[in-house]
């Protein structure tokens, strides 16, 4: 079970072609604990389970001049299907360099209590856009990939791009360091319009705050395929309204079998940094 802020989270291509830019509009995320409760809205087909409930907590922090740091946990009960009632729990820290060109990851998953052997390592992009990763856990192991991959926090920060500039497509190759570290994702990003600051009925207490009443949003969805699979049908799907200053509410995780929904129950905003000259 995952999520990416999309986290992405959640573009543009990196690296060789964005050499030729000269500047691109700052995106200043904020940095923000969030807190959703999962339930099931969807179970069909041979997997299909009876009920889900659970709870995605995330701290993210950090700046483009010091990097970024994501503290995520994800805990879900699923009962019914063909395995009874089982409790996952992932637990996953990263950090990635503000000019998105390094990170940091290590994750740690469990059913029913019962831990795996984890996944641990770093990655970095190099100069023509190729992507190399050094693996310390499950084993130690290194690999290369090309295609101009983005990790996460850059994915997101590039559809925040793309929505501002009215574009409604985004296709690119997505490393997050997930499952056994070593797959690469090629994803598409479907951006709706743009819903202004304040707008939409029945907003949650959680983001009626000051900081966030002047803040548009657009709803995106991310589909995950694995790389070079030419599948139509994604490995999975991540819905949720996006916030220009990174946050997200009104998630819908899909699985294909089940669909989740995560509904924010609680949002600590931390105070706005003035943007300084190292701000990307």
């Amino acid at each position: 079970m995952r999520l990416l802020l999309t986290v992405s989270s959640l573009s543009l291509v990196l690296l060789s072609p964005a050499m030729a830019e000269v500047a691109k509009p700052a995106v200043p995320l904020i940095a923000h604990r969030a807190v959703y409760d999962l339930s099931l809205v969807r179970s069909e087909g041979a997997r299909g389970i009876d009920s889900a409930r659970g709870r995605i907590a995330m701290d993210f922090g950090g700046d483009a001049c010091e990097g970024y740091t994501l503290n995520y946990r994800q805990v879900t009960v699923l009962s019914g299907g063909e395995t009874g009632s089982r409790t996952l729990d992932t637990q996953t820290a990263t950090f990635e360099a503000g000019d998105g060109l390094s990170m940091r990851f290590k994750t740690v998953s469990s059913v029913g209590g019962r831990g795996g052997d984890g996944v641990d390592g770093d990655a970095k992009l190099k100069p023509d856009g190729s992507l190399n990763v050094n693996l310390k856990q499950p084993k130690r192991a290194s690999f290369s990939a090309g295609g101009s991959a983005v990790f996460p926090t850059e994915h997101l920060k590039r559809l925040i791009e793309a929505a501002r500039n009215g574009t409604t497509t985004v296709t690119t190759k997505v490393y997050d360091g997930s499952d056994d570290g070593k797959k690469v994702y090629d994803t598409l990003a479907v951006i709706g319009h743009r819903i202004e600051p304040g707008g939409g009925a029945n907003l949650e207490e959680a983001v009626r705050q000051d900081v966030l009443a002047g803040v548009p949003r657009w709803p995106v969805t991310v589909s995950y395929f694995p790389e070079g699979s030419g599948d139509q049908t994604p490995a999975y799907r991540v819905s949720f309204e996006l916030y220009e200053n990174g946050i997200s509410r009104a998630l819908k995780l899909d699985y294909g079998d089940f669909t989740l929904r995560g509904d924010l129950q609680n949002l600590q905003l931390q105070p706005v940094q003035k943007q300084n000259t190292c701000q990307r």
